[in-house]
This record gives C-alpha cells, structure tokens and sequence, in this order.
C-alpha cells in the first residue's frame, strides 16, 4: 500500500514510542487538554525482562495526581531496604524508611502493568489517541511525520514531535544529534529462575569480586540478572551453559538445585548497556527524552525514574504553551537545561560504580566487606544516602501541568 492510502493526521503533539516516558508525557499532555498522539510500534506492553521499579518519587507523582491509591491495588512487591550479599556478607544498602516520600518503599511491577494502567487513563481524555502497532520510521522536517502502521505508511503531521523511544530512537538519528557516548564496561544477561520455598529473604543483590547477580523477586520467580564483561557473551557461550551456571553458583549458592532449568541459550536475554546523552535534546519541532536523550545503566534501576521525571518536566514546561498553538526552540531548551543536570550526577555515579565496583571481572580484592559498606553498617543514618539517590533522586518533580477545564 502507498503512503497516500492512508489518510494524513494532524494534531498538535506525537509522541514517539509508548514506554513510561511517552506514555506518561501523553497523558500529562492529554490531562492539560492538548491534543496529542502516542505511536507504539508493537501490539501490546507485555514485553519481559523491562525495567520494573517504580520509585517513591513516582509514587509521589501518582498521589499529585490522585491516583495513587488505585495503583497499588495493582499485583506489587514493595521493598523497605535493599540488602544484599558482599563477599559473604549480608549488608543493607539502602533504608528506603527515612525518605521524605508519601511512600518509603520501592514498588517492584512489571512495567506492562504500569503503562497499561497510564494508557487506560489517558484514554479517558478526549484529547488523547493511543496507536498501538504504528512505528515511527522517518521524521520529514517540513512537517510529516512518517509512521508504518499494519496497513501501511501514513503522515503525521505536528506543531511538536516528542522523541521516547529509546536508546535506539529513530528520532534522535533522524533529528541528527550528536550522541556522547561514556562507556560502560559491562552488558546483563537476564533470565528467569523459580523461586523456592525456604530461600533468603530480602536479598536483592550477590556481589563478589566485581562480579554481581541480581535477584528481582516476582513471587513465584525471579528476574535475575548477571553481569558479565563488555562483549563477553560469544567467549560465555564458548565456555557453555555449564560454566555460566558455576558462576552464578559460586555467588548465590542456594540457586545450585534449579540451576538447570537454564538448560538452552533462548532462556537467556543480553541486555548491552549504555551510557550516553545527547549534547542537544531539541531543534525546531522535535525534543527527545528518556532513554532517547539519555541511556542509563541499569545499575540502582533510575532509568525509569529519570525518564519519568523528564516526562513530568516537558509537561510542566510545556503544555500550556502547546495548547496555545505554539512551542518554541528555546521552550524545549528549558526542558533540557531542567534535566541535564540530573542525569549528568546519576551517569557519573554509573560510571564510577561500573569502572571500579562492578565491572563483570573477578578481581583479586579481598573477602571484607568494602570500606563504604562497612560504613553503612556502623552508621545506620547514612543508608537514607543511597536510599534518596535510588528513591528520589536529584531535582524531583512535580505535577505543575495545567488541568483542562
């Protein structure tokens, strides 16, 4: 089918890709009576092995807009403290307990539930259009936007196109922005393990010798994820399942009687992580945000949160202007010069963390727990530190968009 086939839609704002970032900025925008269009390039959410926390700044967020209370009748794990294992030694990270939050926890939800629930009360806006299976192929600066849909290529056409579709955005390529790329010494392997009953409690995380094994508890399964060295997956698969399974093994010993329900390659996924930013976010008709302007580590799990918080500013900066009719180069700067700063303090900390802590390498560092840790232990106070960093984060936003009337 030709492009003309389908007909040409106008509206005021598309957003590009319908992950937490898109899907909350439409529904901010919707909220404030702009119209606006989200473009989803698959048929539905149910997409594993996503990022799954839902920080106490969000949470926030959803009390702001008085949705709170229904959220968390959704399936959840809340967690007061994040614990792990450091060289044979349980430790407490994080106390989530002294955050100054409506809620001192961190949510664990599979994210299909998180953006199901955003686009069912989107929907219920006038203003807003949800286009699931409309993936965002080119973006034509005289004003089209061009979508592929399963019947076929159609315009858009739009006052503002707001790039969230992630580290591999067709928006930012095709806006021709300079990408800065920081490294990251790692990439995670993801996988599901069943969980059994009598297994510790509270341990999210195995760390030894700068290798690291996270356990996300699902109930009746863990997401676990394992990480290994930059590009280490072809010398892994050379190695066999078997060494892959003496690893985790070795840092979660009691994983050792269901180890082998990864018995084949396709149960494991390879998440390759970034780290990088664009230098500018925006030109004329076009921002991006989220992952599209910043690719995180998954380390602490704040790439969630950061791209949420980014969606909360583009519409607090943002929406009036749009529902006026117009939006100007320097109103997207604003959204840049507000977020920047943010992720610039938590890539850093990402950096840091992967070229000296975990770095998927057995290093020769002793069995004490590390000076920093110790530190937490015989200072309970300070794990509120770390616990605001994950939790909170640096700059938190707040719902300042307008409501229609």
């Amino acid at each position: 089918m030709n492009m003309t086939d389908l007909p040409e839609l106008r509206t005021s704002c598309v957003v590009a890709g319908g992950g937490p970032a898109g899907m909350l900025t439409g529904f901010l925008l919707a909220r404030a009576g702009v119209n606006v269009v989200v473009l989803e390039k698959h048929a539905d959410f149910n997409r594993d092995f996503r990022g799954d926390t839902i920080h106490p700044s969000t949470l926030d967020l959803l009390h702001e807009l008085g949705l709170l209370d229904e959220f968390l009748k959704l399936p959840h794990q809340e967690v007061l403290a994040l614990n792990g294992v450091f060289n044979g030694h349980v430790a407490q990270i994080a106390d989530f307990s002294r955050l100054p939050t409506r809620c001192k926890f961190l949510a664990f939800m599979p994210q299909w539930d998180f953006l199901n629930f955003f686009a069912a009360k989107a929907q219920r806006f006038p203003s807003f259009t949800l286009h699931m299976q409309h993936e965002v192929i080119d973006l034509l600066f005289e004003g089209n936007r061009v979508t592929k849909t399963p019947e076929g290529e159609r315009d858009f056409r739009a006052d503002l196109v707001i790039g969230a579709d992630g580290r591999h955005a067709i928006t930012h390529t095709r806006g021709g922005f300079e990408l800065r790329e920081f490294g990251a010494p790692i990439d995670v392997l993801w996988m599901h393990i069943s969980k059994h009953k009598g297994d510790p409690e509270n341990r999210f995380g195995f760390f030894r010798h700068g290798k690291l094994l996270v356990l996300i508890d699902r109930d009746d399964y863990y997401q676990a994820g394992f990480v290994i060295p930059k590009g280490g997956i072809d010398e892994l698969k050379k190695r066999g399942l078997l060494a892959l399974h003496g690893e985790m093994i070795a840092l979660a010993p009691f994983l050792e009687n269901r180890i082998a329900e990864l018995n084949d390659w396709s149960k494991i996924k390879l998440l390759t992580v970034q780290i990088n930013r664009l230098r500018k976010w925006c030109r004329e008709g076009l921002l991006c945000i989220g992952d599209s302007a910043h690719a995180m580590s998954p380390a602490g799990g704040v790439g969630i949160n950061l791209a949420l918080q980014d969606a909360v500013a583009t519409a607090n900066l943002l929406a009036a202007k749009l529902k006026a009719g117009h939006v100007s180069l320097a109103d997207l700067e604003q959204v840049q010069r507000r977020r920047e700063w943010p992720t610039r303090v938590i890539q850093r900390m990402q950096s840091f963390i992967h070229r000296h802590i975990v770095t998927g390498r057995e290093s020769k560092s002793g069995d004490s727990l590390p000076l920093i840790l110790r530190l937490l232990q015989w200072f309970p106070a300070l794990r509120s530190l770390p616990a605001r960093l994950v939790g909170i984060g640096p700059r938190p936003e707040h719902i300042h968009s307008p409501i229609a009337s």
